[in-house]
């Protein structure tokens, strides 16, 4: 089930919960913590954070993410892209930085852009 949780400094996270599957695309203007299943393009203007048990079958387009879970398809992320160990990712990547830990797996094509360069 989908949720909203609130964090200390009282900014708004969202959150979808182990075992809820969505079909269909989700725009946030906050962090994004994903540990179900989407079927579907996230554009997020925060962090998205696919958790251990999530899974994304389409795009993410987001300022930072964190892998933890699979990712299939593409990933766009104007700033860090960090695969932890047990993430499985099989696609394209458009990143400014990548972070790989160990046994992090990534099978796909990987482009890095230059963040100032961008922004001229």
């Amino acid at each position: 089930m989908s949720k909203d949780k609130t964090v200390s400094n009282g900014v708004i996270h969202n959150a979808i919960a182990p075992g809820t599957q969505i079909t269909g695309s989700i725009t946030a203007e906050n962090d994004f913590r994903i540990d179900g299943n989407i079927d579907g393009d996230i554009v997020c203007q925060g962090k998205v954070i696919v958790g251990r048990q999530g899974f994304v079958k389409g795009k993410i387009v987001c300022v930072n993410a964190e892998i933890v879970g699979q990712v299939d398809g593409r990933i766009q992320v104007s700033e860090i892209l960090t695969l932890k160990a047990t993430a499985i990712v099989q696609g394209e990547i458009k990143i400014s930085t990548l972070i790989v830990e160990p046994n992090a797996q990534f099978n796909g094509s990987c482009e890095m852009f230059n963040k100032e360069a961008q922004a001229e």
